[in-house]
């Protein structure tokens, strides 16, 4: 097979040659590698054969690279709660848990960040998991998701070298939880595969503002399969009920230095406090016929389907009611698997799919020690269980009787199969060579990553650009660099020369050499999380910074009107202790200045006194409190005396729309509670 027939490994082989006689690749028993892009499969778009070893050693390899510690997604937290199916879809699944309006299915939900330790912050860039086991009454069904709809490459073999590219250089020990470095960019530029994924975590969505205020995907084509046989295609969607909202960059590096454990903090306080996260599923379904009419493959993990295609419908609703009892227990503990499905739900062809359908199970095998991980608290199916299987490291279940296998006529009473109930495989044709081959309608790169530039706003554009610069700005080696532009000019040249102007590279690279450029697509609005944002204070937190001598019913008639919209106060002091607000009452602090900057709320207020706000002029966590939120572009209501702290931050002579006086009493709570709705004053950087 010569380089013009190979697909993605002639790809890279033409990108990597050089002067220099490299090393074979090869197996762990010294066989030389021919391709180490493409796993074999049956014909191009065929499903992943289990004979190929040289995927098997290499995944095997990876999921036991770590002990105890997740490989990726080891820094996580979890809710308990409930899905309820709100629209019965018995004519494309026979899935019980969505045949029948109220039906209510216990769920576990572990949300995570992807490439740092269980040490690292939570608001890395990075992208984020959002995992959910149902437990439904046919077994455990895990929807093993993430938070943006697809994906750094096409084929599972290319999985361990994605990780080992961002996680830190192996010589060093560093970065933690940033792909702001070399080896990264030099794997991502290498593949261009990896684009239109680039652009989604270089988005907004890679700094979620909550995990309450995200989205998830199932990112995979998954196959539906009703009672009579027919199939249908499907994407799975999480759609958040508060909307999605990000944090800008620089509020996600000062909130990682002011609270490392922002998101999880966040989820826990909102179900502690009766604020259940809220998020409806959605499915998109299409048929194979439909999806051959599209301009990209369904099976191509780095490809979306636009809502222009196949529009979202609602089937149920999610809530999140109960914090985990023991973070280890269940939070670690848990085990998804997509391999774990119930009859009505089977697989696409998918190269990526197809090797994580091995490899979870064979990382769980090792995470958790035992093949009977199934039978911790958190993993057990809370349906009916028998089966075979025995002993092996840590088995709790006391099995009675003589016979341990099937067929046997000796146990009157032993389990047996049931072809009525039991999950039947979708029996879908298959014919071709064995081969490793990346079929040729993956070969477009280019196109969905400018779809996703052109459906965002001029601000998230910019953000797109600023965080580009600022990652590629942090790697040493001229040439990626470089390699990195050339392939953002296929995608769009405004994006290109704005992120090489802020490399100030001496000259504009030439585009990326490929065969196959991207084409013009319409626009996705629903690809924007400004564009979609809902105006609304929901589950949003206020910080007001209150000083002795304050006015006690100005705040007291804040507070009340915040929470009547459903949003929270939280009152922040000179000390923890409080203040004595005016006429001696005390109110207390529920945290001090020093350890509440306003990166940790959405929008602020502040109500002093005179004599309270000058004791703070100097101060610079006072300062930067106003500062920092107005350069954050958040909305700030100040009392007459509040304004001089404004004028202290500088900021006295850039009022806007998003500054409010307070002082107005109910008209100005009023006025500050509306404006705090669009979530940000984006006419501060028009």
């Amino acid at each position: 097979m010569n380089d013009s027939t190979r697909g993605a490994a002639g790809e890279l082989h033409q990108l990597t040659k050089g002067t220099k006689k490299h090393p074979n690749l090869t197996t762990n028993q010294g066989l030389p590698i021919s391709d180490n892009q493409n796993s074999v499969t049956v014909g191009a778009r065929g499903p992943a054969l289990l004979e190929d070893f040289i995927l098997r050693e290499k995944i095997t390899h990876f999921d036991h690279e770590r002990i105890p510690e997740r490989i990726v997604h080891a820094r996580g937290a979890a809710a308990h709660g409930y899905f309820e199916c709100t629209k019965p879809m018995a004519e494309v699944t026979k899935a019980a848990f969505l045949a029948e309006a109220g039906k209510r299915t216990d769920v576990f939900v572990r949300f995570s960040t992807v490439a740092g330790s269980k040490g690292s912050t939570d608001m890395a860039r990075d992208v984020r998991g959002f995992a959910t086991k149902f437990y439904t009454d046919e077994g455990n069904f895990d929807l093993v998701g993430n938070n943006i709809p697809v994906f750094f490459i096409q084929d599972a073999i290319k999985f361990p070298d994605l990780i080992h590219s961002v996680k830190p250089e192996p010589d060093r020990g560093f970065p933690q939880a940033a792909s702001a470095h070399d080896t990264f960019w030099d794997f991502v530029s290498l593949t261009p595969e990896s684009v239109h994924m680039l652009m989604w975590v270089m988005s907004d969505r890679a700094i979620p503002r909550s995990f309450r205020m995200m989205e998830g995907f199932g990112v995979h084509t998954f196959r539906l399969i009703n009672g009579d046989g027919v199939s249908r295609l499907v994407k799975f969607h999480w759609r958040p009920k508060l909307g999605s909202f990000s944090v800008l960059w620089d509020e996600a590096v000062k909130i990682s230095g002011a609270d490392s454990d922002f998101l999880r903090r966040d989820l826990w306080e909102a179900i502690s406090k009766g604020d259940y996260p809220e998020f409806e599923l959605a499915l998109q379904t299409f048929t194979e016929q439909e999806a051959e009419g599209w301009d990209f493959d369904v099976l191509d993990a780095t490809k979306l389907v636009p809502e222009e295609l196949a529009p979202l419908e609602v089937v149920g609703r999610m809530v999140l009611d109960r914090n985990p009892d023991n973070f280890f227990a269940e939070t670690e503990q848990v085990a998804f698997c997509p391999s774990h499905v119930v009859p009505g739900i089977g697989f696409s062809n998918d190269p990526l799919l197809q090797g994580r359908l091995f490899s979870y199970l064979d990382t769980q095998l090792k995470r958790l020690g035992s093949p009977n991980f199934h039978e911790i608290a958190i993993n057990r199916p809370r349906c009916p269980m028998a089966n075979f299987q025995r002993d092996g490291h840590m088995r709790q279940t006391v099995n009675t009787g003589r016979v341990a296998y099937e067929p046997n006529s000796l146990g009157k009473e032993s389990p047996r199969e049931n072809p009525k109930l039991g999950y039947e495989t979708f029996p879908e044709p298959v014919e071709g060579e064995k081969l490793r081959r990346r079929a040729e309608t993956f070969a477009d790169h280019y196109s969905q990553a400018r779809l996703f530039w052109r459906s965002q706003t001029k601000v998230e554009q910019d953000h797109i650009v600023a965080a580009f610069t600022f990652e590629l700005g942090k790697v040493d080696t001229p040439e990626i660099r470089e390699r990195m532009v050339s392939h953002l000019r296929q995608v769009d040249e405004d994006l290109a020369k704005g992120v090489a102007d802020g490399l100030a590279l001496p000259e504009l690279p030439k585009p990326f050499e490929t065969d196959h450029p991207a084409h013009d697509v319409p626009e996705s609005p629903a690809l924007s999380i400004v564009g979609k944002a809902p105006k609304s204070v929901v589950g949003k937190k206020i910080g007001c910074l209150v000083t002795e001598g304050a006015d006690g019913e100005l705040l007291a008639s804040l507070r009340e009107a915040a929470e009547a919209e459903g949003a929270t106060l939280e009152v922040i002091a000179p000390r923890r202790g409080g203040v004595r607000v005016a006429g001696g009452a005390l109110v207390e602090a529920d945290q001090a200045l020093a350890g509440a900057p306003s990166v940790l709320f959405d929008c602020v207020a502040v109500i002093g006194s005179d004599q309270g706000i000058a004791a703070l002029r100097d101060e610079c966590a006072a300062v930067d409190f106003l500062r920092n939120a107005f350069c954050h572009l958040k909305v700030i209501g100040l009392d007459e005396s509040g304004r001089a702290l404004l004028e202290a931050a500088g900021l006295a002579g850039r009022s806007d729309a998003g500054v409010v006086a307070l002082d107005r009493r109910d008209a100005g709570i009023a006025a500050f509670i509306d404006a705090a709705k669009e979530y940000r004053v984006w006419a501060r950087v028009a």
